[in-house]
């Protein structure tokens, strides 16, 4: 239930952005902040999220982040203006990111044995494809038949059957050693990511080469410098830096970036164009991504089992070909382009990315101890909510350029962001082959022995702590 009402935030708002818009009488980059004030926060509190939940109890954090999940969907549904609806988005996400990361912390937790966690995640997992395919045409029809507040009317009643569920039937447990809170880490974490998607977002409207616009970047990177200097230091970083000098687990942390920036960008362009260029319904436009969410659905699953018997490597090569050939089919979209010629560009694209996901955590645990293997999971769900964040700011800063609304130039701008998903997944297929090499998993091997060796020596100290 928490990840299905998680998901269906993701597409359900995408399709009522035109709606939105035109409700709240705001400007592209506003449709923008809408999204990625959710994706945003999401991405930069799960690391913490996860901790916590291991430190003060995985039911107790995992309650509260559906209290504040389903009270941000019920004032989402009242705000009165843009600012307001960015503010409980972000309340939202707040919630959110104790969600899905607990919940596989509690599923691990629950189910003992190896075949049966399995078939639970398995279960867990499918949920992304549910809401995937019923978050358009649900938001759709809600949208033209109430309002666009409705969307997030849908939440209320899951969360809050959720909660009772999760009181009811979910054991308490916490990790035997948890890691120490980083909250300068944190913060730097925040500052990264925060004034990088203001910088993208605002930049054409500011001008790229403005005060405000070298200002947002020059801030980006020195909270790069800042945090790569601090967790170096770190005995428990919030981001074990160690975990980048193995080519798998970096490789998957960038491509899942590339692949959900290109799943952001494609919604969130074909959204726009498919509403207010070609003057679709928004269950209309829902409908016409069908294709997308049923071939995730089906190949999601394919994917899984093919990971499993032969390694992630064509999961990633034939996912990343996907995205960039489904990508490139709408580089040369026009302003009458026949819908009915737009589906094998979907079913492409969404056989790619229902090809690419499963195969990503893969790869990033990939030769990691047992005892990391939840960190790096958690970097790379991370890497996914950033890239989602990326490809709205990035995708609607080209296209839109600043305009308060979708112009007649719109579809022309497009061609290039079309350009940039497509480049995503050519990325997704040269990372995919470089992280399956010999030398790549010679290098996962060598930070898991690293890594092994000083877990070993903690505990060996601590053993002698406890004699002592």
């Amino acid at each position: 239930m928490s990840l299905l009402i998680v998901g269906l935030d993701n597409t359900i708002v995408n399709v009522a952005l035109p709606s939105i818009g035109r409700d709240l009488h705001t400007s592209v980059s506003g449709l923008q902040w809408t999204v990625d004030a959710y994706t945003l926060v999401l991405a930069s509190l799960l690391m913490l999220s996860g901790s916590m939940a291991d430190r003060l109890g995985r039911k107790r954090v995992f309650a509260l982040g559906l209290i504040l999940f389903t009270l941000g969907s019920l004032l989402c549904s009242v705000a009165p203006n843009l600012g307001t609806l960015v503010a409980f988005r972000m309340v939202q996400a707040i919630g959110g990111s104790m969600l899905n990361p607990v919940a596989m912390s509690i599923i691990r937790n629950v189910f003992t044995d190896a075949r049966e966690r399995a078939q639970a995640i398995g279960v867990w997992g499918a949920t992304v494809g549910i809401s995937l395919a019923l978050g358009p045409v649900l938001g759709g029809a809600l949208v033209e038949s109430i309002g666009w507040r409705s969307i997030f009317w849908i939440n209320i009643p899951v969360g809050l059957t959720a909660l009772a569920l999760a009181l009811r039937f979910v054991p308490e447990s916490r990790a035997p050693h948890p890691r120490r809170l980083d909250p300068v880490g944190q913060s730097l974490v925040i500052a990264l990511f925060g004034s990088l998607t203001y910088a993208i977002i605002e930049g054409p409207k500011a001008g790229w080469l403005s005060t405000q616009s070298l200002a947002l970047f020059a801030v980006a990177l020195a909270a790069v410098a800042s945090l790569l200097a601090y967790e170096s230091r770190r005995r428990e970083p919030l981001l074990e830096l160690r975990f980048f000098r193995s080519v798998p687990f970096t490789s998957a942390s960038v491509i899942a970036v590339c692949a959900f920036a290109a799943l952001g960008g494609f919604l969130f362009l074909n959204t726009l164009y498919l509403q207010e260029v070609r003057g679709l319904s928004a269950l209309q436009a829902g409908l016409c991504t069908l294709p997308i969410a049923a071939m995730t659905l089906i190949f999601a699953p394919i994917s899984g089992r093919t990971v499993g018997r032969r390694g992630p490597r064509i999961g990633l090569l034939v996912g990343g070909a996907g995205i960039a050939i489904g990508a490139a089919l709408l580089t040369r979209l026009g302003a009458h382009t026949s819908i009915v010629s737009l589906v094998p560009a979907y079913i492409i694209f969404g056989i790619g990315f229902g090809t690419i996901n499963p195969p990503i955590t893969i790869t990033a645990v990939l030769g990691m101890p047992a005892a990391q293997a939840g960190v790096a999971a958690a970097v790379a769900s991370t890497s996914r909510q950033l890239g989602l964040t990326l490809g709205v700011a990035v995708s609607g800063a080209v296209a839109a350029g600043g305009l308060a609304a979708v112009g007649p130039g719109f579809v022309q701008a497009s061609h290039a962001a079309w350009w940039i998903v497509t480049g995503c997944g050519v990325a997704a297929v040269v990372l995919g082959f470089a992280s399956s090499t010999a030398w790549a998993n010679r290098s996962a091997r060598h930070v898991a022995e690293e890594l092994d060796a000083e877990s070993e020596q903690a505990e060996a100290e601590q053993v002698e702590l406890v004699g002592a």
